[in-house]
Formats: structure tokens, C-alpha cells, sequence
């Protein structure tokens, strides 16, 4: 294998870390902020531990989209 082909492969793979990566925060502080702004606002069903993550990963599917398709 070359060299160039090796740079293009761990290019791609660090992308993709990356996007996992913050797919993985992003839900954590989703639940997070949303258990905690539940107790804050009093809620009796945890109305925003489901509404902020769905919100993130809306948006990161989103994020994806936009990022492969062609221009």
C-alpha cells in the first residue's frame, strides 16, 4: 500500500472519530442539562431528557447530511 493511500484512510477515520465523538458528548450534556432542568422546572414526567437529545441528534443528522451530499 502506499503511503498517500494510508493519509487518505486516516484522514477519513479521524472524521469519523470526530463525528462520533461528538455525537457522544452531545447526547451526554443533552441528557445532562435535560435531567437537570426537569428537577429545575419541576416536571413530573422527564418531558426534557427526551426532547434535547432527540433536538441533538436532529441536528447532527443534519450536520451529516449536509456534510456528504454533493454541492
Amino acid at each position: 500500500m502506499s503511503t498517500e493511500s494510508n493519509k487518505g484512510n486516516d484522514r477519513l477515520l479521524m472524521k469519523y472519530l470526530g463525528l462520533g465523538t461528538q455525537l457522544m458528548v452531545g447526547l451526554g450534556v443533552a441528557v445532562f442539562a435535560g435531567m437537570k432542568l426537569d428537577q429545575w422546572l419541576s416536571f413530573k414526567t422527564p418531558l426534557l431528557v427526551w426532547i434535547l437529545p432527540l433536538l441533538v441528534l436532529v441536528a447532527m443528522i443534519w450536520q451529516i447530511i449536509k456534510d456528504t451530499s454533493k454541492k
